[in-house]
């Protein structure tokens, strides 16, 4: 016992930040006792520096790092030290600001140190002053390189305010404006500078002149870039005619409650653009002729009609005849009763392609539906919604015939248990049913089905909140989103990433899905800094003592 040992200090791995290791030699002795304890000499101090592992990562490296983190935890880390500082700043490409008026003062040093951004929101709370043309033309000097701007509620900003932005942000892709007051000047200067342009997203722009005397937007030099165009709630839409007309390249038209007669536009659509591969028409003024014109772009792939009450079967047959590529149709046909089986059963007849069917206020019988299902063999998904023809024999049909049937919507229509047993023994491929409000379907009759067939998820009018896939209106408050159809978006055609969360403050409605991404991203964040040092340490335990 009288023997001395010497002993090391263990450093923790939260302790590795530090640049020195301490290392003591300790002596125990029993002979000589200080009030009933060992005597504790001090034999050696020593100083080893242990190496810094993270100053060793490049730059990339962190940046990757930095990128696969939630906002705030990109924000917690920027505060370590100067080196992280700039790079998280050098790193961050996407930026959402509280674009209210005192950012302003802010602009120089924020774009000092976010100097990369290249995807920018500006959105103000309705109630408050947003930024204007002062603002805009600073950013615009300080992020040339902008590909992505949304603008939301900046109704301060001018038709010179944009003109300013358009000379100095020429590689812009993707511009969203929503609630705005300039008008068409500050469109054609984005339209006549920015050659890049791909979409075009426009809703409530409230300085276009109504009337004869609306000056007509487009299609300047984007005309020939211009993939996308998206007009929302707008009095005189039908000035973006020309840019629509002009755009020879367009691949997507979704036009959403924009007043005036839309039919003179659609006639002359498909003598200048061929290449039309989706279109959405949402409560328009637009009929039968309308879908006449549409209905020789062969290439048309996704139609949309929702609550357009003047489009009859006659219209849609001429669709279902010329545009044999369709994969998917939304009718949302507001129980006008104008779109029934004679147009089902021409769907059926000519788009062998079809994969997604959705059917709003439409009544649709035993005789349309089994011939959508014995010519449409790809049909994957289903929606049947406040239909008054739907009943337990028609699901009968569909389950019997409906061979790569996935996923199945019902809702308010007269369906029972009978209905849910078809489906017990029908559509082999099937993954998921929803059933809503419909008052013949009893909780025992779902929950045998779901027993019958152990994979298949039942939803039955159980309120459970579910992260939304894809809406029939992309967000335009369409008659598929209210209805509550849900389909997973298929890759392709207008999938773009969100935009980053604020870093500066945002609006209260957003407040709650922002904490809740940034809790996912801690999440994954820590994974992966915990991966890293795991990895580490066993690379490096065995020289430690």
């Amino acid at each position: 016992m009288g023997q001395s040992s010497s002993t090391a200090a263990v450093v923790s791995r939260r302790d590795s930040n530090l640049s020195h290791r301490f290392k003591f030699k300790s002596s125990f002795s029993s002979s000589s006792p200080i009030k009933g304890g060992d005597d504790f000499v001090v034999e050696d101090f020593m100083v080893v520096e242990a190496p810094d592992y993270i100053s060793d990562l490049p730059d990339e490296c962190l940046a990757v790092i930095f990128q696969s983190l939630s906002s705030a935890d990109r924000k917690r880390s920027s505060l370590v030290c100067r080196r992280w500082l700039m790079i998280e700043g050098q790193s961050r490409h996407r930026l959402s600001l509280n674009a209210e008026a005192d950012l302003l003062h802010r602009v120089p040093k924020l774009f000092t140190r976010f100097d990369s951004v290249t995807k920018l929101a500006l959105k103000c709370e309705r109630r408050s002053t947003s930024i204007g043309d002062e603002a805009l033309a600073m950013i615009s000097l300080r992020c040339r390189n902008l590909t992505r701007l949304k603008l939301r509620s900046c109704r301060e900003i001018t038709d010179a305010g944009m003109e300013a932005f358009a000379k100095n942000c020429r590689s812009l892709k993707k511009l969203s404006c929503g609630s705005c007051n300039f008008g068409a000047k500050g469109m054609n200067a984005i339209l006549n500078n920015c050659a890049s342009l791909e979409e075009l997203s426009v809703k409530r722009l409230r300085g276009i002149t109504d009337g004869a005397a609306a000056e007509p937007i487009g299609p300047g030099l984007a005309a020939s870039s211009l993939k996308t165009i998206c007009l929302k709630e707008l009095y005189n839409g039908q000035c973006f005619g020309p840019l629509i007309i002009g755009s020879k390249n367009l691949r997507t038209l979704k036009l959403f409650r924009c007043s005036g007669d839309w039919d003179k536009v659609l006639r002359v659509i498909p003598d200048r653009v061929s290449g039309l591969v989706e279109i959405h028409l949402e409560r328009l003024q637009v009929s039968d002729a309308g879908l006449t014109a549409l209905s020789t772009c062969l290439s048309l792939e996704i139609l949309h009609l929702v609550k357009t009450p003047e489009c009859t079967n006659f219209g849609l047959t001429l669709v279902a005849e010329q545009c044999k590529l369709l994969r998917k149709l939304h009718i949302d046909g507001w129980k006008a009763n104008h779109i029934g089986d004679d147009g089902l059963i021409a769907v059926a007849k000519h788009c062998p392609n079809l994969q997604e069917l959705v059917l709003i206020g439409v009544n649709p019988t035993k005789i349309s539906l089994e011939t959508l299902a014995s010519n449409c063999q790809n049909l994957e998904r289903l929606a049947l919604c406040g239909s008054d023809t739907v009943g337990d024999a028609e699901i009968s049909c569909i389950a019997a015939k409906c061979v790569a049937l996935k996923k199945l919507c019902i809702k308010s229509c007269l369906v029972s248990d009978e209905g849910m047993k078809a489906l017990a023994t029908g559509c082999p491929n099937l993954v998921k049913v929803k059933v809503k409000k419909c008052r013949g379907v009893t909780c025992d009759g779902a929950e045998w089905l779901r027993a019958s067939r152990g994979s298949l998820a039942v939803n039955l009018d159980s309120g459970e909140v579910e992260l939304p896939d894809a809406n029939a209106s992309d967000g335009g408050g369409g008659g598929v989103q209210d209805n509550g159809v849900e389909f997973a978006p298929q890759a392709g055609l207008n999938q773009m990433p969100p935009v980053a969360p604020s870093i500066a403050g945002g609006s209260r409605s957003t407040a709650r899905s922002t904490s809740f991404k940034a809790r996912l991203g801690l999440l994954n964040g820590r994974g992966i800094v915990a991966c890293t040092l795991r990895r580490w340490s066993s690379g490096n335990g065995g020289s430690q003592s």
